[in-house]
């Protein structure tokens, strides 16, 4: 049996959750085309996880040019609002709590999923090379790009970006969310902003942290007085490593990552945001965050705290005993296991998760997984964590 904690129910707001086990946003590629629209066989998949103590969605982007690989699903139609109606209905049938990622890419797309085949939007123009975008090259196939070159958004399309975000939180709540997360991690739009390896602004958007952070500042404000700050969190992935390493192929190294990080942290606090997920480095080896950062980020934000990155049962349980988290998220366990709180709280053995359906493609390693008392052959399984 893993320890109690995390497995006790907490409040995120007005939702009471039934435990601390997380499915965060994990980009699935399954929409259907054209239009980006979430599906029948998405629903189901998340209705499978609705046992989680509450759930984001993948990535969906808030308008057309937020999109930087094929088939993930947008939230600016009345289709896509209608499909994640049935998500919606679906996961609060079997009682689950889930929140849509609110999300635009920048810089990182290609010409290919662009409007009109134009160039991506940014804050600076400045090309994203140390990451691929994803384009179809057929119905059902596709190759992986590198970027297109931006080009800057000007003061006033900054603005009404920050518009396009309200907006799509209010899509969010027509389609029966519980709730929002803005995706301001892994060197996308928000992030591309905050840093000042891609925003060399000269305007009231860049320069100085507090002028990066702008951007940030007013998308909070701005989703915030759609859906409430109770309703609503934000995802950062602080990253502390050297920014000549090759597996940093998402987000930015800041100079100071702790003082940029903890006065974003201060944005979140002073909107009285409920939540705050991190993102930390989860490839073989990473480097641990520092026990330092995660202790001032709790003494900065009083709001709910979660944590992502390759956690099992132990370290997840650890982390709550330290009173530095309040819930922990697993990816891709999540994905291979639809009853993963089950199985983790009664250290019932895992399934493994199929790399090669991670992104596209149909219900093979999707919505097929089996739940344990499902399970009956040994090659869906391996001894748990």
């Amino acid at each position: 049996m893993q320890n109690k904690s995390l497995f006790d129910p907490v409040t995120l707001g007005p939702h009471q959750l039934r435990n601390r086990v997380v499915l965060p946003a994990l980009t699935r590629q399954r929409s259907d085309q054209p239009g980006n629209v979430p599906n029948d066989l998405m629903a189901l998949y998340y209705r499978q996880r609705a046992s989680a103590g509450f759930m984001v969605t993948e990535g969906t982007q808030i308008e057309p040019r937020g999109q930087g690989y094929a088939w993930t699903p947008g939230i600016h139609s009345q289709e896509q609002i209608a499909g994640w109606r049935r998500v919606t209905e679906a996961v609060h049938a079997e009682g689950g709590v889930i929140f849509a990622q609110l999300w635009h890419v920048g810089r990182v797309s290609h010409s290919a999923l662009q409007p009109d085949g134009a160039a991506p939007v940014a804050p600076s123009a400045l090309q994203a090379l140390n990451v691929k975008a994803f384009i179809e090259t057929a119905p059902g196939a596709g190759t992986l790009v590198l970027p297109s070159a931006p080009r800057a958004l000007s003061g006033a399309e900054a603005g009404e970006m920050v518009g396009l975000y309200a907006q799509a939180a209010r899509n969010a709540l027509d389609a029966g969310f519980d709730g929002v997360e803005i995706h301001a991690a892994n060197g996308y739009l928000v992030n591309q902003f905050i840093s000042s390896h891609a925003n060399t602004r000269t305007d009231d958007y860049g320069g100085s942290l507090q002028n990066r952070l702008r951007f940030l500042r007013e998308v909070v404000a701005a989703v915030a007085a759609v859906v409430g700050p109770e309703r609503m969190g934000v995802r950062f992935s602080p990253l502390f490593t050297s920014t000549d390493d090759e597996r940093v192929y998402l987000g930015f190294v800041e100079d100071d990552p702790q003082q940029t990080y903890l006065e974003a942290v201060k944005v979140l606090e002073q909107a009285g945001v409920a939540y705050l997920s991190i993102a930390e480095a989860d490839w073989e080896n990473a480097p641990e965050m520092p026990v330092t950062f995660r202790r001032a980020v709790r003494a900065a934000f009083s709001g709910r705290i979660m944590y992502a990155g390759g956690y099992t049962a132990e370290r997840a349980a650890a982390l709550l005993d330290a009173k530095l988290a309040d819930l922990v998220a697993f990816g891709r366990t999540f994905i291979a296991n639809p009853d993963l709180p089950a199985r983790l709280a009664n250290g019932w053995p895992l399934n493994a998760v199929d790399a090669g359906s991670l992104y596209g493609g149909t219900e093979r390693g999707f919505t097929d997984y089996p739940t344990y008392s499902q399970a009956d052959s040994a090659a869906f399984t391996r001894k748990a964590a």
